[in-house]
């Protein structure tokens, strides 16, 4: 069985200018970064505000499992069955981040015949976009930093620095740090952070702009410090925005690639669902709608994350509707949900199968809260028996959910032609009635309460003394009209990743609590959730190489 580099490798792409004209555009739409890859000019993104937006269709996925669900396989998949059919449609999806590339999950780039081309720049450096975002977070960290030094005009209490310094690599002894050693002109002596750049808000703020003039105004909002006198001091009042927004010019453009079958996919943007927003960028996403009748795109995580973010944040932000959600699982991750360990998930076992469709059960109750039309998916495994997908089927229809098995990962844009066929019915025959799950005018505790409660299934939420006094401090800054960013395990519904299934008889245990001002929403850490992720014992590093005719293994 070939791995997903090796089927990467063997493709034949097209140049992307061919690609690009298949969209009816000319190469000056496009600022190529080599043959195969692109970003999107901003005379050809004005180009469009003219036209009718397309369809939006979300795709999203039960809580993750080791045993893997395939929510970008079958995003890139069902794109790629979309073109068989002779439909007009453009994916659109987030970057990877080097932490999980060279940590645990590995890359981003969808995975057998399903796959976005080239994977290897994809998966690593691409346009730059993520090293162009780390240098704007660290550049404002230097100008904090040199401001306190050079005498504090503002007053920061250095005790009260809230903005950290970020890098796109899991290395956890960087999550507590002390700056300033050394002699006086060192600088101060502090504690410090780092942060993932993917939860970095300068991420979630280019992923939140619609243009550049919004992107240098949510910059100079972004909240660096608090003074003294306890009030928020800003990116702007420090003079920063501009040589962030320099760095930035380029990184705002939405890049293009392709899919192994050659459907044009935007991939731009890249923040994780369990620690931010978990979307692309609304500049990816809008150009999408206007240049295809279908642009199918994903969220981050289970719909408990991703989905729930990319409706209250984003579809509120961006003044955009999803048409129709495809929830995807696998008979293997469901049976995990249902207690079979990762060992024993290749036999059939109705049993834990019946156990662990609640996992299921509950992410559809919740896409349905928002008034959008769901179409369940299976990923198809050869280990799958009838039983178990005669099963699965009447349970989704039951719930009246239409069904389709997805076999992309094998066969591409094919094996994905019942999928988008049901998607197609869908999106026909029902009409999307989105909504979202609160009012921001409402208190920020009962936001947090309402999406533990409906969303997650907790009986409540219990709140660390220092969270509180940080909920309270915000609304008594002007903050409380803000959606809330749920930073939680993606493992379970719960802030407990040993919870599997639905839980039930459970709290939310919120630890911490900060506004992105820039980005436009509060940030809410509960259980245990790292804003810097770790590596694993043996990282995916071990396995990656590279041979003396510059040819990439070992990345899946």
């Amino acid at each position: 069985m070939k791995t997903d580099i090796e089927i990467a490798q063997e493709a034949v792409m097209k140049p992307i200018a061919e690609v690009a004209a298949g969209c009816g555009m000319t190469p000056d739409d496009l600022e190529q970064y080599g043959k195969y890859k692109a970003k999107l000019t901003d005379e050809y993104i004005n180009s469009l505000s003219d036209r009718p937006d397309g369809k939006l269709i979300l795709v999203t996925a039960i809580n993750p499992t080791p045993a893997g669900e395939g929510k970008t396989t079958t995003t890139v998949g069902l794109g790629e069955a979309f073109a068989k059919l002779g439909k007009n449609a453009v994916i659109a999806l987030r970057e990877p981040s080097l932490g999980p590339c060279f940590g645990i999950k590995g890359g981003a780039a969808g995975g057998g015949y399903a796959q976005v081309v080239p994977m290897e720049d994809l998966n690593l450096h691409f346009t730059g976009d993520f090293h162009a975002i780390t240098s704007a977070n660290n550049l404002l960290a230097a100008l904090l930093d040199n401001h306190i030094q050079q005498g504090n005009e503002l007053g920061i209490d250095t005790r009260s620095v809230v903005w950290k310094r970020c890098l796109d690599m899991n290395d956890r002894v960087l999550r507590n740090i002390v700056v300033g050693l050394g002699a006086k002109t060192d600088g101060t002596v502090r504690e410090d952070h780092f942060v993932i750049t993917v939860a970095s808000e300068i991420m979630a703020v280019l992923c939140l702009a619609t243009d550049r003039n919004d992107l240098k105004e949510r910059l100079g909002r972004m909240v660096v410090a608090y003074n003294y006198a306890g009030e928020p001091v800003t990116a702007s009042q420090l003079n920063a925005v501009g040589a962030m927004a320099a760095l930035l010019k380029d990184a705002i453009k939405p890049n293009m690639i392709q899919t192994l079958e050659h459907t044009p996919a935007l991939v731009h943007g890249g923040p994780f669902a369990n620690i931010a927003h978990g979307c692309n960028s609304v500049l990816a996403t809008k150009t999408a709608l206007k240049m295809a009748d279908y642009c199918i795109t994903e969220a981050g995580f289970g719909a408990d994350l991703g989905a729930e973010k990319f409706f209250d944040i984003k579809c509120r932000m961006a003044g955009i509707k999803p048409d129709a959600v495809v929830l995807v699982a696998t008979i293997r991750a469901l049976k995990y949900n249902g207690g079979v360990p990762k060992t024993e998930l290749s036999t059939e076992n109705l049993d834990a199968l019946k156990k662990g469709i609640s996992n299921l059960e509950k992410h559809i109750e919740n896409l349905k809260r928002f008034g959008v039309p769901v179409v369940v998916t299976l990923n198809a495994f050869v280990t799958d028996t009838q039983a178990e997908l005669d099963f699965v089927k009447q349970f989704c229809e039951e719930r009246s959910c239409a069904f389709a098995l997805s076999k992309v990962w094998e066969k591409g844009g094919e094996g994905g032609i019942e999928l988008a066929q049901k998607v197609l019915d869908t999106l026909e025959h029902k009409k999307s009635d989105f909504r979202v799950l609160y009012d921001t005018e409402l208190p920020l505790k009962e936001k947090i309460e309402t999406i533990a409660k409906e969303i997650y299934g907790a009986d409540g939420v219990v709140y660390a003394s220092a969270a509180s006094k940080q909920l309270a401090k915000l609304e008594e800054l002007g903050f409380g009209n803000l959606p809330v960013c749920m930073a939680k395990t993606q493992y379970s519904l719960s802030d407990d990743q040993t919870l599997l299934g639905r839980p039930e008889h459970f709290s939310i245990h919120v630890r911490e609590a900060y506004v992105s001002a820039g980005a436009g929403f509060v940030v809410v850490l509960t259980g245990s959730v790292m804003t810097m992720p770790g590596l694993p014992k043996k990282p995916a590093a071990y396995q990656i190489d590279v041979n003396s005719d510059g040819v990439i293994t070992g990345l899946f």
